[in-house]
C-alpha cells in the first residue's frame, strides 16, 4: 500500500517528457494514485509555441510511459489554466469519472521568456502571470469548493520557485508571480483549513528539465559559459554540491499529499540543496 493509495490527483502542466510534472506524476502514480495530468495541448499565441507546451500527443506518450513504468492509474485531460471553464470542466470530470478528488498540485507554469526588466512587454508580462498565478488561483478556487461538498478535506500542493524567495535576473514577471504564488498558498490555507484543506508551496531551485535546459542555455549567453559552465556556476552556490532532480521536487510533493503531513499548512518548502534557507 503507497502513501498515495486511493487518492486522486490532478497535476497541472504535466504533459512534457523530462518535466516537473511528469515526474510528480511518476511518484504520485508509485504510491498508489490516480493521477491525472492535465496540459493545455495545442499552441496558443506568441507566447505558448508548441516546442514550448504539453501538447495533447505528448501528453498521451507521457501517460502511457508512466502507466507501463509504474503499472498505476495515469490518465489525461487538456486544460487551459487560463480558462475558468477549463478548470471547472476538468475538476468536474475528474470527480465524475474517478468518484472524487483529493489532490491538486498546480505545477503549470511559463519560465522561458527570459530579458531585462526595461525590455519586457505587457503582453509577455500578462501570459506568465496568467499562467503562473492567475491558473493556480483558479485551481484552488473550484477545488476548494469540491473539497468542500467532499467532506473529507483535501490537499493543494502550488510548485513555486527558488525565485519565490529570492530575485531572479532576467525573470521579472516569474519571480513576480512566484511571490505571488507563495501569498496565494498562505491565504488559501488560513482561509480554508477549517475545512481540513491544507495549501502549501514547494520551491525548488533549478532542475535541468526541458525548461531547465532553455534557462541553462540563456544564462550561459549572460555569462559566457557553455551549458557544463552555468552547472557548475550552479553547484557551486548549492551546500550539497549539485543541482535539483525532478525526484526531489516530486518527493517533497508526495509528502505534503501524504496523512503524514496532515498538520502541515502555509508552507513554502525549499527543495534547493540549501542554496535557499528562508
Amino acid at each position: 500500500m503507497g502513501r498515495l493509495q486511493d487518492k486522486v490527483a490532478i497535476i497541472t502542466g504535466a504533459g512534457r517528457k523530462k518535466g516537473l510534472g511528469e515526474g510528480i506524476a511518476r511518484r504520485f502514480a508509485e504510491e498508489g494514485a490516480t493521477v491525472v495530468i492535465t496540459d493545455i495541448g495545442k499552441a496558443s499565441g506568441d507566447h505558448l509555441p508548441a516546442n514550448h507546451i504539453g501538447t495533447s500527443e505528448e501528453m498521451e506518450e507521457v501517460a502511457a510511459a508512466l502507466r507501463e513504468e509504474t503499472g498505476g492509474n495515469v490518465h489525461t485531460m487538456v486544460c487551459d489554466v487560463r480558462s475558468e471553464d477549463d478548470i471547472s470542466r476538468t475538476i468536474a470530470d475528474t470527480v465524475s469519472q474517478f468518484g472524487k478528488l483529493d489532490i491538486v498540485v498546480n505545477n503549470a507554469g511559463i519560465g522561458y521568456i527570459m530579458k531585462p526588466l526595461m525590455e519586457m512587454s505587457i503582453d509577455e508580462w500578462d501570459v506568465v502571470l496568467d499562467v503562473n498565478l492567475r491558473g493556480p488561483f483558479l485551481f484552488t478556487k473550484h477545488a476548494a469548493q469540491v473539497f468542500i461538498r467532499q467532506g473529507f478535506g483535501g490537499r493543494i500542493i502550488n510548485i513555486a520557485s527558488q525565485a519565490a524567495k529570492s530575485p531572479a535576473p532576467l525573470l521579472v514577471h516569474y519571480t513576480s508571480s512566484k511571490h505571488g504564488m507563495i501569498g496565494l498558498t498562505r491565504t488559501a490555507a488560513a482561509e480554508l483549513g477549517e475545512y481540513g484543506i491544507t495549501s502549501n508551496a514547494v520551491c525548488p531551485n533549478h532542475v535541468t528539465t526541458g525548461l531547465g535546459a532553455i534557462q541553462n542555455a540563456r544564462r550561459g549567453e549572460v555569462l559566457g559559459k557553455d551549458t557544463d559552465g552555468v552547472l557548475d556556476f550552479r553547484k557551486a552556490k548549492i551546500p550539497l554540491g549539485r543541482v535539483g532532480l525532478a525526484s526531489d521536487t516530486a518527493n517533497a510533493c508526495v509528502f505534503l499529499a501524504s496523512d503524514e503531513a496532515a498538520y502541515i499548512t502555509g508552507e513554502a518548502m525549499n527543495v534547493s540543496g540549501g542554496e535557499e534557507m528562508h
